[in-house]
């Protein structure tokens, strides 16, 4: 009881912060249920005067702390409960709060390590970057060839217990609102806020984030136009990560990039294309894609830096994400209704000819404007606004992959207005369906399939004589079953276990 107070008592101080800053302020009051439009007059009412809803809402979520910092930059990737216009207005949340001093920085390095500061690097600088979860500081190591500059990211103090409060504040009042609201249910608010949470614990664990940009190094090794930092793993531990120092050019510097030799243009391409090489071939993709995580290198290549969120694609969902793009490009508008109901994201109480006019609804006004003029990013927010009315539930997967396509489409056409989506995804698209869904992959798998039905019978004979075993010693302990009655539970029962791996070696077959 006494903790459900002092959430309720954090919470009703957020939502006076709320009110005041007028965040509230625009909202339709025909839109909420009847018992929420009195709170909603008096948050009006409390509300500064000459504000705007959504700037109201940046300045109440930058005065509420990193916490909430936190969670409106996450709801920002999920348009679907927060809607466009506020996850447009979410976005611009910058994570910046004034940097620990380096002395308690060599504090929390050594207390890590164990060993001084100077044992680790050569030399250790003031910070160059802070946010609410940590801070990032230049220093430099000594290797074989000489001194080499690194990135060090150290975990502020106290971080973690100040998060850990404010999300179980946010796990409380999602609870609440899942239990009086039928709507809330169906944008599942808890499992928001664990996606939230489980976000935070990685981030605040730099092993992990280490190991994403590892694995997103390994992935890209081989690609001529992105690459990730090297991770220094002798200097890296729970509370600091130490990386390759960048020394680039921001793509947020267009002008800058093209005076040094750079094209713009190419450089559009490249990030698109490398974008959606990431999400379908590999399936991991970053999901933080703003221009200031990405810069350019003496060579031209692109270098991605912040691992901290990102995105995870299976199987399943890199072939709905290809075919639905292709779909559209096709105008085969029913062919995109059927690979949402073989995914299961629709449920079949729905008519797939029903859904395909829908997405008709969405498609057509699309082939009536220029290639570059058509938002690939707006195609998949259009969609996931109509799959709301047929039942579709939230895909937090899908939803993250479309807003990272959101901001990464946007950095793109900042360096080339005149963009091409389709032509500059066409390639990789392409290349990817015909690798993953044609003849030679189908072969692929019925011959893949093949060898899982034959060890299934190779095994069958082996795992019968054990059933049978099983049987006797059974037979055995049940000494006073009738012999005639127990000889037929026997085969019976010898019967039952040959049709359930009969069973299996169909599925495996027909899939």
């Amino acid at each position: 009881m006494f903790a459900a107070f002092g959430h309720s008592l954090r919470l009703a101080r957020a939502g006076f912060v709320f009110a005041r800053e007028g965040a509230f302020v625009g909202v339709d009051p025909a839109l909420l249920p009847p018992v929420g439009r009195p709170p909603l007059a008096l948050a009006n009412l409390i509300a500064k005067r000459n504000v705007e809803g959504l700037s109201g809402l940046s300045r109440a979520i930058d005065r509420l702390g990193p916490s909430y910092v936190k969670l409106g930059q996450f709801l920002s990737t999920r348009p679907d409960i927060v809607g466009t216009k506020v996850a447009l207005e979410l976005e611009s949340l910058q994570d910046r709060v004034t940097p620990m001093s380096r002395d308690v920085a060599v504090g929390i390095i050594e207390a890590g390590f164990g060993v001084k500061i100077e044992t680790l690097f050569a030399s250790f600088g003031e910070p160059v970057a802070a946010a609410s979860i940590a801070q990032v500081h230049r220093a430099t190591v000594r290797t074989d060839e000489g001194e080499k500059a690194v990135a060090v990211k150290v975990l502020r103090a106290g971080v973690e217990r100040r998060f850990a409060r404010d999300l179980a504040d946010m796990f409380f009042a999602a609870r609440l609102s899942e239990r009086v609201s039928p709507e809330a249910r169906r944008l599942r608010p808890v499992q928001v806020v664990e996606t939230l949470a489980r976000s935070v614990r990685m981030e605040m664990d730099f092993r992990l984030e280490a190991a994403a940009a590892s694995e997103y190094a390994e992935n890209s090794r081989d690609d001529p136009e992105m690459r990730a930092p090297t991770v220094d793993w002798d200097r890296t531990t729970r509370q600091v990560m130490t990386m390759e120092w960048i020394d680039g050019v921001p793509l947020a510097d267009p002008e800058r990039l093209a005076a040094l030799g750079f094209d713009p243009r190419e450089l559009a391409r490249a990030l698109i294309q490398s974008f959606l090489r990431h999400a379908l071939r590999d399936g991991f993709f970053h999901a933080d894609m703003h221009q200031g995580n990405f810069f350019v290198d003496e060579n031209g290549r692109i270098v991605a830096v912040d691992f901290g969120i990102m995105g995870r694609l299976g199987r399943k969902e890199r072939r709905f994400l290809a075919e639905i793009l292709f779909g559209f490009i096709r105008r085969d508008y029913l062919r995109v209704a059927e690979v949402h109901f073989e995914a299961g994201y629709v449920p079949h109480v729905h008519r797939v000819e029903d859904f395909a006019q829908a997405i008709r609804a969405i498609g057509e006004p699309i082939h009536s404007r220029t290639a570059d003029q058509i938002s690939m990013a707006k195609l998949l927010t259009l969609l996931f606004d109509i799959t709301a009315l047929f039942d579709m539930t939230t895909r937090v997967e899908l939803v993250l992959l479309q807003k990272t396509m959101v901001v990464v489409e946007g950095v793109a056409r900042k360096l080339d207005p005149q963009l091409n989506m389709w032509s500059t995804s066409e390639p990789v698209v392409g290349a990817w369906i015909a690798e993953n869904l044609g003849p030679r992959r189908r072969l692929e798998d019925i011959a893949r399939n093949l060898s899982s039905v034959g060890g299934f019978l190779a095994e069958a004979p082996r795992r019968l004589e054990e059933i049978a075993g099983l049987l006797d010693a059974s037979a055995r302990i049940q000494a006073d079953f009738s012999s005639a009655n127990w000889r037929r539970a026997e085969r019976v029962a010898v019967w039952t276990a040959f049709f359930i791996l009969f069973s299996i070696v169909i599925y495996l077959w027909r899939h």
